[in-house]
């Protein structure tokens, strides 16, 4: 994406995360087998979507693990995890800008490899450089997502679904519900749309959707 489209050098304030907070209800109700049939205001991650992806069959759930790294090799993503919160204003708090290259997790929700939705963010830019999720919005169906647990083993997902979600017409259920509810899933989202200089936000979410394809065991310890 150009440096124009991602307002690279201009800063993303804690009200671009405000929105997430609408998504958190879903893992308390149980919201499942979500229909993604109706349109969202669409950036450059919108256009010539759904393309026409043969996908892998999902591989089933697994034991709950805490995540410690994602690798997204296709969109140059390589960065460490940190469980994040919420913060003052009740919104999951992304990793501070000091650690632009750092991916957060909503620690109080689902791991990711176990059933359910898994939740990550990241900052797209800072004032003065891209983040680590600068690419996000060029992702497409059939990218390959690593997450690094923290008992050695790496769980693989699936892109099957981006979506890009105005703020005017947010819909938390698309947004976080699972696609399926027999599956683990994971999202990965960050800032998206255009810019507003008067609330210094941006006017839209990007969301990446995968589901688990693989998993690469922890190797057995000989003895």
């Amino acid at each position: 994406m150009s440096e124009r489209s991602h307002g690279l050098g201009r800063l993303i304030t804690g009200v671009a995360w405000a929105v997430l907070l609408l998504g958190l209800w879903l893992w308390g109700r149980g919201i499942t087998d979500v229909n993604l049939s109706s349109p969202t205001t669409g950036d450059a991650a919108a256009v010539g979507r759904p393309l026409e992806v043969d996908l892998p069959a999902a591989h089933k759930p697994v034991k709950a693990a805490k995540p410690q790294r994602i690798d997204v090799t296709a969109l140059r993503i390589q960065a460490p995890v940190v469980a994040r919160g919420l913060d003052g204003g009740g919104a999951i708090d992304p990793p501070p800008y000091g650690q632009a290259g750092v991916v957060g997790w909503y620690g109080a929700g689902a791991r990711p490899g176990e059933r359910g939705t898994s939740l990550f963010v990241g900052h797209v830019d800072t004032e003065s450089r891209p983040a680590v999720f600068f690419h996000l919005s060029e992702s497409k169906p059939g990218d390959k997502v690593r997450v690094v647990r923290d008992d050695a083993s790496v769980v693989e997902f699936t892109v099957d679904d981006v979506q890009v979600f105005g703020r005017e017409s947010f819909d938390p259920h698309k947004a976080y519900g699972q696609h399926r509810s027999d599956r683990a899933e994971l999202r990965l989202i960050t800032c998206g749309g255009t810019f507003d200089k008067a609330s210094r936000t941006y006017t839209a979410n990007v969301v990446v959707s995968a589901y688990l394809t693989g998993v690469d065991e922890a190797p057995k310890r000989a003895g």
